[in-house]
């Protein structure tokens, strides 16, 4: 498997009806649609969207205050779900205490809110390469502040300094540890991978 597609395969939910997007049900079907169509519609998850919302032929993460039921499973927030923008930003500890627990504990997670970009902001805002780098590789705090440009992937693998994770282990993580990562914008984050050249 490509190293790429083991990482990054249906990382990104798409939830445009939230804020910042906010898009009334029609758009953000039409945005979605237009997304599905892409050549990278490979990085597209689930279609998220309010509790009581319908949509046909479309996988469907369904929100209801704390909670997100996609399937089965239920990502309850502070437990299995992290908010990582939006009013708070947690801090780098923060987020790298939550990683480790739901690591410790076995709990596979979902990340949402403030992770469009690939790397930190100015404004405070998480990369979320870095973290996945935290859930691959460990030494959390500092994964989640690398800066920009601190990681490569390719087909080959993930890579940190020394650090290396193939596709085996990259497969592995995103099924016992990081599920997905909600996103209003699906083009934000893809075009950010693009300009980084990982795509």
């Amino acid at each position: 498997m490509d190293a790429r597609t083991a990482l990054l395969g249906r990382l990104f939910d798409h939830a445009p009806m939230f804020p910042p997007a906010s898009m009334p049900l029609a758009d953000a079907v039409a945005e979605d649609e237009r997304a599905q169509a892409s050549p990278d519609a490979w990085l597209l998850g689930r279609f998220v969207v309010p509790e009581g919302t319908e949509v046909d032929g479309r996988e469907l993460a369904i929100v209801a205050g704390g909670r997100e039921r996609q399937g089965d499973v239920t990502y309850v927030e502070g437990v299995s779900k992290i908010r990582c923008g939006g009013a708070v930003i947690p801090s780098a500890e923060e987020l790298a205490g939550f990683v480790r627990r739901c690591r410790a504990q076995g709990i596979v997670f979902k990340a949402t809110a403030g992770l469009h970009h690939a790397y930190p902001t100015a404004a405070g805002e998480h990369g979320f390469l870095n973290l996945l780098a935290a859930a691959v590789f460990g030494e959390e705090e500092a994964a989640l502040r690398a800066p920009h440009g601190a990681f490569e992937l390719d087909a080959d693998s993930f890579r940190w300094g020394e650090r290396r994770a193939g596709a085996d282990e990259l497969s592995d993580v995103r099924r016992t540890l990081l599920h997905s990562i909600g996103s209003c914008s699906f083009f934000e984050p893809v075009g950010e991978l693009h300009e980084l050249g990982i795509l």
